[in-house]
């Protein structure tokens, strides 16, 4: 009992210890996290034009990586042009909030209102440069963090054509995150299209960007669908050109598009191949948020995927694994993707 009792404090210290060390190591850790699974995808995609076109290995890698870097070039354009549109319709979208908040006081009376005029004075232009200049930066750093990701790919590609395919239980993981990467990013990319095409032509103002974070938030469980469809309503209600109709549809559509993917096509596609309990998907989701942002949610998946696999490999921790996955009594819910 007692031997018992110092093994479990001794798992408790550990996951704390563990669960410092990645936090203290984030910056390190996330970029090198992200650049495995993106090389995962890549060698995917290599190896679906290999079965499907008969393509060289060789050549199959080096056109997924060509498509990938195209890629990541399109989208940096595609956020500059953005940015820079938002940075020329800043003073007609400030007008329009004040605007708006004149028409709000009209209806407070008249002691609350001397307030919110005191509160409200401080709406000028010059704050939604402060808030455009922000965005700037974080797109700088989203585009070194993304140039440090890109090294990490170059070395793991190269380092995996010399070590070769994996085998045993790595080889397992690597199927399984390879599968899920790759019918993810497909799901994500059609959601992208259909909301994108759908902004366009409602003429929504920064559609590309928003069906762009469309197909990124896809891969965050649970929450990333909702969050997609929310995020263009700041930009419906400061633009003077959308009407109230327009903005409904804007939220409307989408919404049905995510909701029609997320509950019935993804499920039939997915299957239950990551054999993971929901409750454990939404705890992973908040356990990696934690400790590494919106990358940690995107990453919260495969992570936990490589761990289930890692925990039905020995035999004290199979339990763990089949609890991870639901088979527990009184708990025996099959796992979903």
């Amino acid at each position: 009992m007692e031997t018992r009792v110092q093994t479990v404090c001794l798992i408790l210290i550990s996951t704390v210890l563990t669960g410092a060390a990645l936090f203290w190591l984030r910056p390190v850790m996330v970029p090198f996290v992200m650049a495995l699974f993106i090389t995962l995808g890549l060698r995917a995609g290599a190896e679906f034009l290999e079965a499907r076109a008969s393509v060289p290995h060789s050549a199959a890698l080096s056109v997924t990586v060509l498509i990938g870097l195209l890629s990541l070039a399109a989208v940096a354009v595609v956020v500059s042009i953005s940015v820079g549109e938002l940075a020329e319709k800043a003073t007609l979208y400030n007008d329009h909030v004040i605007e708006l908040i004149g028409k709000a006081e009209a209806y407070l009376p008249e002691g609350i209102r001397a307030q919110q005029e005191e509160a409200f004075g401080s709406i000028s232009v010059s704050n939604l440069g402060g808030v455009l200049l922000g965005t700037v930066s974080a797109i700088r750093s989203a585009l070194s963090n993304s140039f440090v990701v890109l090294i990490f790919v170059l070395f793991l590609l190269l380092g995996g054509e010399r070590g070769g395919p994996s085998s045993g239980m790595w080889g397992e993981a690597e199927t399984r995150i390879k599968r899920y990467i790759a019918t993810k990013a497909a799901i994500s990319f059609t959601t992208g299209f259909l909301v994108g095409v759908t902004l366009l032509l409602l003429g929504v103002p920064l559609a590309l960007v928003f069906a762009l974070f469309a197909f990124l938030l896809n891969f965050i469980p649970s929450i990333g669908s909702i969050l997609s469809t929310f995020l263009p309503l700041p930009i419906l209600v400061v633009s003077p050109e959308i009407s109230p109709q327009t903005a409904m549809l804007a939220i409307v559509i989408p919404a049905f598009i995510q909701i029609t993917i997320g509950n019935f096509l993804e499920p039939k596609i997915m299957g239950e191949s990551l054999d993971l309990h929901p409750v454990t998907i939404l705890l992973s989701l908040i356990l990696w948020g934690t400790l590494w942002g919106i990358l940690g949610m995107i990453l919260s998946v495969p992570i936990m995927v490589v761990v289930k696999i890692l925990c039905e490999r020995f035999e004290g921790s199979r339990p763990l694994a089949d609890l991870l996955a639901g088979r527990v009594a009184g708990l025996s819910v099959g796992g979903v993707a």
